[in-house]
């Protein structure tokens, strides 16, 4: 089933407005195919089961672990883009902006900080978690878009407590 948008519209509806692409493929329409649906599924389906969607409880996990879980987010996604090729292109155009804008800046941060197994300060730690915290919201809000063009209920929020975040594994 197609769903026809426009990707500034896919975009800005699931809060990911701060995303910077250039105006005319803001403005494009879109409408996913069957290769793009596929593609998000898969990449849904990830997220949902990682750290960048699930809690991590201030009193568990592991800083490095979970830098780890996040950086994965680009080999996986580059794999489901060669394994779906140029049938999901549009997909390409959502996924590819995400990675580079929103992700590698927390990764590359991250990664210079906690490198070789450094352990972290105690401020370090806060400072992660807390920018942890910031890039899952923004990573929920891209799971929930994956689910609208993947075509499938959202289960994003399935696991979350009624009154505040649960604990979750690192991975």
């Amino acid at each position: 089933m197609k769903r026809k948008t426009t990707l500034g519209s896919l975009l800005s509806g699931f809060s990911l407005d701060k995303v910077q692409i250039n105006a005319g493929f803001l403005q494009a329409d879109l409408a996913f195919e069957t290769p793009d649906q596929d593609a998000a599924w898969e990449l849904y389906v990830e997220m949902l089961t990682r750290v960048v969607t699930q809690p991590l409880s201030p009193k568990s996990g592991d800083e490095k672990a979970a830098l780890d879980s996040v950086y994965t987010l680009f080999p996986t996604t580059r794999e489901i883009l060669r394994r779906h090729g140029r049938k999901a292109e549009r997909f390409s155009k959502v996924a590819i902006p995400i990675l580079n804008q929103v992700v590698r800046p927390f990764t590359a941060k991250w990664h210079a900080r906690l490198k070789d197994g450094a352990s972290c300060s105690k401020g370090d730690r806060a400072e992660f978690r807390s920018e942890l915290d910031a890039l899952a919201e923004d990573l929920r809000n891209y799971s929930r878009m994956l689910a609208e063009i993947a075509c499938v209920e959202d289960l994003t929020d399935l696991e979350q407590a009624e009154n505040g975040r649960q604990d979750a594994p690192t991975n």
